[in-house]
C-alpha cells in the first residue's frame, strides 16, 4: 500500500509542498521513504492527492500530481456518544470506530464513569483523541476525518440533544428491542454507550424521557469498550455498506 498521511495544508496539483514536521519524520525516519516514493495526502474534507517525494534532506517536500475524488464515507451517519472507558481504552474505540465507519464521537462523563477529566486534562484528552481519529484514517483509507467532540456529561449530552429525524438508540442488556425490528433510519443514527458500571436508574429514566430507545445486542453482557463497536458493526450491516 502507498503510505497515507493527513495534512491540513492548502494541496494544489502541480505545485511543490514542504511537509509539515511530524508527517515528515513519519515518512523519512520512520517509513524510510526515499527520494521519487510515491506517498497519498489528504486534509480531511474528502478526496485525496496523489505526490511523489521530490526533496529528502533537510526539507521533506513533494510534487502534488493529481487529486482523486475518492468516496469512501458510508451511507449511514452513525454518531457514537461513548462513556470514558478506563485506562487508554478510549483510544482503541476511536481508532475501530474509525475503521467501522464512524461519522462522530462524543465522549462522555457519566455517573459511573471511572475517568473523570475537566477543564485542561478534558482538553488535551479531545485534543489526543482527534489525532487517533487523523492516524486511524491514514490506516484505513478514510479521507474525511470524523469529528471527536469534546468530551461532556451525560446531562449536557442530552440537553442538547440530536437533530430530528436522528434514530436514537441506547445499548441496554436488559432491553428486549432488537435491531432487525426497526424502521430503517432516514437521517442516521445516534447510538448511545454506558460505562464500565452500567447506566444508574436515574440516568436510564433521563434517557428515556429524552426519547431514546433502548436496544439489545444479544444475551451477553459486553464490556463498555466493546458494546459501541459491535453496535456499529451491527448497524454497517443493516443499514450501512457491509
Amino acid at each position: 500500500m502507498i503510505p497515507r498521511f493527513f495534512c491540513s495544508q492548502p494541496m494544489i496539483v502541480g505545485r511543490i509542498l514542504e511537509l509539515p514536521h511530524e508527517v515528515a519524520h513519519h515518512a523519512l525516519r520512520v517509513l524510510r521513504l526515499r527520494l521519487g516514493d510515491a506517498i497519498v495526502l489528504f486534509d480531511g474534507s474528502g478526496g485525496e492527492y496523489r505526490a511523489s517525494l521530490q526533496d529528502v534532506g533537510r526539507r521533506a517536500r513533494v510534487q502534488i500530481e493529481t487529486f482523486e475524488a475518492v468516496d469512501r464515507e458510508s451511507p449511514l451517519a452513525v454518531t457514537l456518544a461513548q462513556a470514558l472507558p478506563a485506562g487508554d481504552k478510549m483510544d482503541w474505540v476511536i481508532q475501530k470506530a474509525v475503521e467501522l465507519g464512524v461519522s462522530a464521537v462524543l465522549p462522555l462523563i457519566t455517573e459511573r464513569s471511572v475517568v473523570r477529566l475537566t477543564g485542561e486534562r478534558a482538553d488535551k484528552r479531545a485534543a489526543h483523541l482527534r489525532g487517533v481519529a487523523r492516524s486511524a484514517c491514514e490506516q484505513c483509507g478514510r479521507t474525511v476525518v470524523p469529528s471527536v467532540e469534546a468530551i461532556t456529561s451525560l446531562s449536557v449530552f442530552l440537553a442538547a440533544g440530536v437533530p430530528a429525524g436522528v434514530l436514537r438508540l441506547v445499548l441496554s442488556p436488559r432491553s428486549g428491542c432488537k435491531l432487525a425490528s426497526l424502521t430503517p433510519p432516514q437521517q442516521g443514527v445516534a447510538l448511545l454507550v454506558g460505562p464500565e458500571g452500567g447506566w444508574s436508574e436515574a440516568e436510564l429514566a433521563a434517557i428515556r424521557a429524552c426519547g431514546w430507545r433502548e436496544l439489545t445486542l444479544g444475551p451477553r453482557v459486553l464490556r463498555s469498550d466493546t458494546a459501541g463497536l459491535a453496535g456499529l458493526a451491527a448497524l454497517q450491516a443493516c443499514w450501512g455498506d457491509f
